[in-house]
């Protein structure tokens, strides 16, 4: 006969959590807001800087300004993908965008993903800022699990998962078939037990005092996160 201890440790007190609902979410370095139609231009100006940010998103480069703005006007509808606009509060401009998606209250689980950085996020306090606000709204509303997935072979997304505090969970071979492509899927999260160490993480490395008059940082997340994470990427 199956015990209590045989399926699972017993979660006591938990209630699902709410749907996704904040307008703008505020920051220091940068300032989140809900995607609306308005931002289109903006973006649009921003990620044709290199047009190499678009290659391993399911979708994109945008043949022209409209067409991003009715896949913005489309994704604004939209409750999952839940999209935010980043703006990048040392320039004022909106340089890229992220969503909750795959929300699943009733599981306390949820995902961070369209994350698109135009060059000029790239690199700054304000992207990791973006990344740290998405992750507090998550575990301070109750959520137990934050994933983040990745084409496979996107070496650089899979970095910043750790990066980010994701601990790697494995690969799904031929989970999907993007532009005519065959993707693995390479899968992170962290969990609610996490999210205390990776807080304290996050606002040492987002202190003022870590970075000298050049803006450069003194510690690294990636050094401040390692020691946190269950599993490694061995990619």
């Amino acid at each position: 006969m199956e015990t209590a201890r045989d399926s699972g440790e017993r979660v006591e007190g938990w209630r699902p959590p709410v749907w996704p609902g904040p307008m703008t979410l505020d920051g220091q370095y940068a300032r989140l807001e809900r995607l609306v139609p308005a931002h289109a231009a903006e973006l649009d100006a921003a990620a044709r800087a290199d047009d190499s940010v678009w290659d391993y998103m399911p979708y994109g480069p945008f043949a022209s300004a409209a067409a991003y703005a009715d896949w913005v006007a489309a994704m604004a509808a939209k409750p999952d993908p839940w999209f935010y606009a980043i703006r990048n509060l040392a320039t004022g401009r909106a340089e890229g965008v992220a969503s909750w998606l795959r929300i699943t209250p009733e599981a306390g689980s949820i995902e961070v993903g369209h994350i698109l950085f135009a060059p000029a996020l790239q690199r700054t306090r304000a992207a990791t800022e973006a990344m740290f606000l998405m992750m507090a709204w998550v575990f301070d509303a109750g959520y137990r699990r934050y994933e983040w997935k990745c084409n496979a072979q996107n070496r650089a997304s899979r970095r910043a998962a750790e990066r980010f505090g994701f601990s790697y969970e494995g690969v799904f071979r031929q989970a999907a078939v993007i532009k005519g492509r065959n993707r693995d899927t390479a899968w992170f999260a962290a969990i609610d037990k996490d999210w205390p160490a990776l807080e304290a993480a996050y606002r040492a490395w987002l202190a003022p005092g870590n970075f000298d008059g050049q803006g450069r940082q003194k510690q690294a997340l990636a050094a401040l996160t390692a020691p946190l994470l269950v599993a490694r990427d061995p990619g």
